[in-house]
């Protein structure tokens, strides 16, 4: 046999020994949720699902109707109307935070909430982690439930319950979470202050209509509703009905976001 043979023969042969090359990583796929969640028709009625999906804890939001909006608020909080859920869905059980986001903004610690974002920045980096920004309307009943509460724990502002212009620290916004005894119904927290929150909805009149294109994502001038947040000289300023509004290309210290999910 010839040289060039024989190596041949031990090439061929440690090829086929050596170990296959494993596949490329893979995102972590999300599991299944079933989408027959009974409705709920009453807050207590539920308890807290919290799961962590891709990393980030996520509360589980069942089906059900509640009365949107506020007879007793802004204007721009009526007419009240009746909405209702008939399949469940995720939301981020906090604000998304400068490490979860990649990168620092202007708040510093790795667990402050990501803010000074563009509205499609924000909706950009839910869409990688293969989520959504909220509409209004989830936002809000995932903060108020059935019950309609005007706050997470119910109608009274308890200054201990979330982070406003009254306890902060040198005027910042305290890390996401920090405030566990204020988790609404569902278990997400800092709804109510800590930083505002972009949702998917452009800011139009009520009554609250998904189908009436006030949820196409292409639509990068016209404002959109942002909510919760800090508690200020405006009246219920961290109540859970009210709006406020921004243009796309607005970019805030205090305007963060969060992410939800869309079961089934």
């Amino acid at each position: 046999m010839s040289l060039n043979r024989l190596w041949i023969g031990v090439l061929l042969t440690l090829a086929a020994c050596a170990p296959a090359t494993p596949p490329p990583p893979t995102a972590t796929p999300i599991p299944p949720t079933p989408t027959d969640i009974a409705s709920v028709s009453r807050n207590a009625d539920w308890t807290p699902v919290i799961q962590t999906i891709n990393g980030v804890e996520m509360a589980l939001v069942p089906p059900g109707c509640w009365s949107m909006g506020s007879e007793d608020g802004r204007r721009d909080e009526k007419p009240v109307s009746e909405i209702c859920f008939d399949q469940p869905y995720w939301i981020d059980r906090t604000e998304v935070s400068n490490q979860q986001y990649g990168e620092v903004g202007v708040f510093l610690r790795p667990e402050q909430p990501r803010t000074n974002l563009l509205w499609a920045e924000a909706r950009d980096f839910c869409a990688r982690q293969g989520k959504r920004l909220p509409t209004e309307a989830e936002w809000e009943y995932a903060a108020r439930g059935p019950d309609g509460l005007l706050y997470p724990w119910g109608n009274d502002l308890v200054g201990d319950y979330l982070v406003f212009d009254q306890n902060w620290v040198n005027n910042e916004p305290a890390d996401v979470g920090s405030k566990p005894e204020g988790a609404s119904w569902v278990g997400a927290l800092d709804m109510a202050g800590n930083v505002w929150e972009w949702t998917s909805s452009l800011y139009e009149r009520y009554p609250f209509d998904d189908s009436d294109g006030r949820e196409d994502p292409t639509n990068t001038s016209d404002q959109r509703a942002y909510r919760g947040g800090i508690h200020n000289y405006i009246d219920f300023g961290a109540g859970m009905t009210t709006r406020f509004r921004a243009t796309p290309d607005t970019r805030d210290w205090f305007i963060g976001f969060r992410c939800a999910l869309s079961v089934g």
